[in-house]
């Protein structure tokens, strides 16, 4: 059985299409309609994800959801926005079901200049690099990932806002997890605007759920 991709999604009907046709074949997809007010969950629906909703506003609700809804051993996660490449799923999960990692994770690699803001790369730079400093080797906060579902439940991630990818790899490490990163190309969303990295408003407000948790 293929790993399931979870996919939280807000106000993302533009981007899906193109989106869910670039996902593995065969891979089952459940998209987490997180209060769109667009057509997201019809468009999901449409082009053959299972639709979940999960009202409360928040990334980290979003993708608890989609964990929670999931029933796959093994279980992906990216942004429904197109601007990481699927293609690098299937390696990555054979890394977690072969027991080489506990999770794998991706470290973005900008296609072109200017698609990763300035204010978005700088936050993201400070957070790895505190992550560093606390023995979690990594550089980037695991924008995608794949793990197994059960040892993600058993983490107890409490944060439900921008914090819960810091969250997870922070609990991760004090669990002793294998963490294995690997380059993912990072490129323009195929639709509307980031809801983090689009403004520096937003960006302030995801490194402010962050370094909360650093504290």
């Amino acid at each position: 059985m293929h790993p399931e991709i979870v996919l939280p999604c807000l106000d993302e009907a533009e981007a899906l299409p193109l989106v869910l046709k670039r996902m593995p074949e065969g891979w089952p997809v459940i998209v987490v309609d997180n209060g769109s007010t667009d057509d997201t969950a019809d468009v999901a629906r449409i082009h053959g994800a299972r639709v979940v909703s999960e009202p409360r506003r928040g990334y980290g609700a979003a993708v608890h959801a989609g964990l929670v809804a999931a029933t796959g051993e093994l279980v992906a996660f990216l942004d429904g926005d197109g601007s990481l490449d699927p293609d690098v799923l299937p390696g990555m999960a054979e890394v977690v079901a072969s027991g080489r990692a506990d999770i794998a994770v991706g470290r973005r690699v900008p296609e072109t200049a200017g698609v990763w803001p300035w204010h978005a790369r700088a936050a993201n730079a400070v957070v790895s690099g505190m992550l560093r400093g606390r023995g979690v080797g990594v550089h980037d906060i695991a924008p995608i990932r794949v793990a197994r579902r059960q040892a993600l439940l058993d983490l107890e991630i409490a944060d439900r806002a921008f914090g819960y990818p810091l969250e997870l790899l922070l609990r991760a490490g004090r669990a002793g997890w294998r963490i294995h990163e690997i380059p993912v190309i990072y490129s323009r969303r195929a639709g509307g605007r980031s809801k983090v990295s689009g403004s520096v408003k937003g960006t302030v407000r995801a490194a402010r759920d962050m370094i909360r948790l650093l504290r």
